[in-house]
């Protein structure tokens, strides 16, 4: 079985790209690659939930991280390409943080969400008039 394993495992790191597939240089990066992905999703919610402690230990880390991404040897670009779109995802996060908290936001916001509200109820009375008249035409056509 072990001779299995090394005939297996020689065959991989024969190969440049499999080698590096199989990596922890690979699949470190790849995973880590939510937090930034999550960050930029969150950039479409209220800015209400953001938490800048939290928000700015994430930059400082990817900023960290960038610049040990490129002292490791071999030079690790996924990890680097990983913390900056990481550091920009938090930077934009902290940014909508400090403009909600500090810079009037939230008179922004509460407009907004007075008007969401204005609209689901639109939305709401729409669809009991669509409603309404769709049985009108049922029972006429049912006639």
């Amino acid at each position: 079985m072990a001779v299995a394993i090394k005939a297996i495992n020689a065959k991989i790191r024969s190969n440049k790209v499999l080698d590096y597939f199989c990596s922890t240089h690979f699949w470190g990066p790849a995973s880590n690659f939510g937090i930034p992905l999550a960050a930029i999703m969150d950039t479409q919610k209220d800015p209400l939930i953001i938490s800048g402690s939290t928000t700015s230990a994430l930059m400082l880390y990817s900023g960290t991280f960038m610049r040990y991404a490129l002292a490791v040897t071999p030079k690790n670009y996924l990890l680097f390409a990983c913390h900056f779109v990481n550091f920009g995802g938090q930077g934009t996060q902290l940014y909508r943080w400090y403009d909600y908290w500090y810079m009037g936001g939230q008179a922004k916001w509460d407009t907004l969400r007075a008007d969401a509200k204005a609209a689901e109820g639109l939305v709401d009375q729409t669809q009991q008039k669509v409603q309404g008249i769709a049985e009108e035409v049922k029972n006429k056509v049912s006639k």
